[in-house]
């Protein structure tokens, strides 16, 4: 085990060194997520549908017409 974590170690060095060490900002400041028009078309695609978890836990995603002819 001690061998993968060196070889894991090593790994990130050499990586650190190609992208530069990792930013550490300041956890209380705010991301900022600006939406592009992907991101913009995928949540128009995505509002057509509701999420539903049933009685053991597992999610699963309805269509919003098929709930209001359920209904």
């Amino acid at each position: 085990m001690a061998h993968v974590l060196s070889g894991f170690m090593s790994m990130t060095d050499r990586l650190r060194f190609f992208f530069g060490p990792a930013t550490r900002l300041d956890a209380d400041t705010p991301v900022i997520h600006r939406h592009d028009d992907f991101e913009q078309a995928s949540e128009e695609d995505l509002s057509h549908f509701v999420v539903e978890t049933d009685s053991t836990g597992h999610h699963y995603a309805v269509r919003r017409e098929d709930l209001e002819r359920e209904g």
